[in-house]
């Protein structure tokens, strides 16, 4: 990494990137951690499209980038542009964070962290799963039910082609989009973008009217609105819900750690949790 000194900017400077990045309120996580602890840093938010994504690599190393989040839809086309990825990260096939190393740029994935963390008294060895979705926090997703030993997994997107690859991967059961209310799952679990803040919000990837399962839990790991269409319809039919606000703070918890080598404070915490209480 380049040690270049601009005297206008912190000693520090972090970004989340992704297409669109109106929802993210990672800025408003990273930036109350970093005040609060006295650190010289600030976290920007900057949008990359698909195409520019290859000259920001270029300026990630150029300019004084400390670290980077990564979200949609580059979790996993950045990983031929890095110097260096974690074995985790590795077996996921998708990134969501990146650090300097000895001089290389190396890319982590702290998502499965977060998404394991609100499941952490679940029995998920005795569950049937039905995963929603095949992109970057899919496999996430998908890793965490593997370390956790889930009795089932079955996994359904609307393409009805990306699921077939991935299920093989990670030795999941595909099935087609319209074959998602036939299984009969405890546990279904949205990793679409369908219900974030946005074009999508008041879309879900699945009516539980149409369900003949008998799921007793329904998990969202969209965080941005705190309650989505799928977990209000999940609610009404009996479920109990988990929200990805802590897949959200735990995750990012891990990227501020490595970054800082300190834990996010309960500042940002409860910052995290206002600002969703108000967009409720």
């Amino acid at each position: 990494m380049h040690n270049l000194t601009f005297p206008f900017l912190p000693k520090r400077l972090y970004c989340v990137i992704g297409w669109p990045l109106d929802q993210s309120l990672s800025p408003l996580l990273h930036n109350t951690g970093f005040q609060t602890l006295g650190l010289d840093a600030i976290y920007l938010q900057i949008p990359v499209s698909a195409q520019d994504l290859p000259r920001f690599l270029d300026s990630v190393r150029l300019l004084p980038i400390s670290g980077c989040s990564v979200t949609i839809p580059h979790k996993t086309a950045i990983i031929p542009f890095l110097d260096s990825v974690s074995d985790r990260a590795q077996q996921i096939g998708a990134v969501n964070t990146l650090y300097w190393r000895d001089e290389k740029l190396v890319g982590e994935n702290t998502d499965c962290t977060g998404f394991l963390a609100p499941l952490a008294n679940v029995a998920l060895n005795t569950m049937t799963v039905l995963l929603l979705g095949a992109g970057g926090a899919a496999r996430a997703c998908l890793r965490g039910l593997q370390e956790r030993q889930a009795k089932n997994i079955f996994i359904a997107t609307p393409s009805n082609t990306r699921q077939i690859a991935l299920a093989e991967e990670f030795a999941a059961e595909p099935i087609l989009w319209q074959e998602r209310y036939d299984v009969h799952a405890d546990l279904i679990v949205n990793a679409t973008p369908l219900g974030m803040h946005g074009s999508h919000e008041h879309e879900t990837p699945y009516d539980f009217a149409q369900s003949s399962c008998q799921a007793s839990l329904a998990y969202d790991i969209v965080y941005n609105p705190r309650e989505t269409r799928f977990l209000r319809e999940a609610a009404r039919h009996g479920l109990s819900c988990l929200s990805g606000q802590t897949m959200f703070f735990e995750q990012g918890n891990a990227q501020f750690h490595l970054w800082t080598g300190q834990k996010l404070p309960e500042e940002a915490q409860n910052i995290l949790h206002q600002a969703l209480a108000r967009k409720a």
